[in-house]
């Protein structure tokens, strides 16, 4: 939107030429997603305490949790409030990659938010039921995969590249479609199991979002892209935008949703954020490269899986608690020594995601 009026204005300074700097721009969008979060952080969570709007804790889970009961949560709301403002100020709103990923998040936020109105407003524990919940992500996914499909540009759009292994690719056809559904919703679900501390899966949605937006911005460059022999996406670069807003809306919110949280994300939030982490490895052709970097969502979505598996295959469970940060917390680990043991191992798989754009 600004970048509209800075084009206009350029013709009678030349000095706003400089808002077509990609560079630039991306900053700008993530100090105002920051800055969003920071002036509407505390009304929200005044409105939301005011409204009862508090978080239900199982008491089947470790104990430690009961003293959260209450605490306001749909907090995940102001990300994506800051992120959507964010991108349709700062960003080229012609790239239809910024219309995607934008349209995905807020779609998966509508049905993470009816799931936590159920759930705190109507007093309803159940919140939405899965096959609702389920339908929801799924229709989207798809609307989002066909889209994206029948609107490929060149072959590389619909091409699966092996990290690492530059000799190695293949042309997907028809089964780009449901790779990329896997992708978004298997994303958006493993970082709703990684939301159960605080602050524990913010920050490496932060971290990942950072990273992909590197990605994006090289593989969006002709030259970049070429030099590092990564796939030249045209309209990729204006992620960055997007990735940028993430980073400022997630740290923003971590102000008020690190240990102890004043404001716990959500549904509205984690699905949502899942979705869009997903969707932009799928537009930079980095799924694999998702999977290495966001490893802390796949353990947990894993541990789930083995869980539920073991108990009806063998009727025992593999750890005392799934998903695996409550584990730790059984075994006696505070709170905070977990969210920053996984802060730090996201840390160390995004190091490794970013060293494949060298070593192929």
């Amino acid at each position: 939107m600004l970048l509209i009026l800075a084009d206009w204005l350029s013709q009678f300074d030349s000095g706003f030429r400089v808002f077509q700097y990609l560079t630039l721009r991306s900053i700008l969008g993530t100090l105002t997603a920051l800055l969003i979060a920071f002036l509407v952080g505390p009304t929200m969570i005044r409105r939301l305490t005011y409204h009862k709007v508090g978080q239900a804790i199982r008491d089947d889970g470790p104990q430690s949790h009961l003293s959260k009961a209450g605490t306001p949560t749909m907090g995940g709301a102001l990300i994506l409030v800051a992120v959507a403002l964010s991108t349709l100020l700062w960003a080229d709103l012609s790239n239809r990659y910024v219309w995607v990923v934008l349209t995905v998040m807020m779609l998966f936020g509508i049905v993470g938010f009816i799931d936590d109105y159920k759930k705190v407003a109507l007093q309803d524990p159940k919140g939405l039921s899965a096959g609702k919940k389920y339908l929801g992500q799924s229709i989207t996914s798809l609307a989002a995969a066909v889209f994206l499909f029948y609107t490929a540009e060149s072959p590389v759009e619909t091409t699966l590249f092996i990290p690492f292994i530059k000799e190695i690719t293949f042309q997907l056809g028809w089964l780009f479609i449901p790779l990329t559904y896997f992708v978004i919703v298997g994303t958006s679900n493993a970082v709703n199991l990684t939301d159960g501390l605080d602050g524990l899966a913010i920050m490496p949605t932060v971290l990942v979002a950072g990273a992909l937006g590197v990605f994006a911005y090289l593989s969006g460059n002709y030259q970049f892209s070429r030099y590092l022999d990564i796939p030249y996406l045209i309209d990729a670069g204006e992620l960055v935008v997007f990735c940028g807003a993430i980073v400022g809306a997630g740290l923003g919110f971590l102000w008020f949703n690190a240990y102890p949280a004043m404001v716990f994300m959500g549904d509205v939030g984690a699905l949502a954020l899942g979705a869009a982490l997903g969707v932009l490895a799928v537009l930079v052709r980095q799924e694999f490269v998702l999977a290495i970097m966001g490893g802390v969502f796949v353990m947990e979505a894993v541990s789930v899986i083995m869980q539920v598996a073991s108990y009806k295959l063998v009727g025992k469970r593999i750890f005392k608690m799934a998903p695996i940060h409550h584990h730790f917390e059984l075994k006696g680990w505070p709170e905070p020594r977990i969210i920053v043991r996984f802060w730090i191992i996201t840390v160390m798989l995004v190091l490794i995601g970013l060293s494949s754009l060298k070593i192929r």
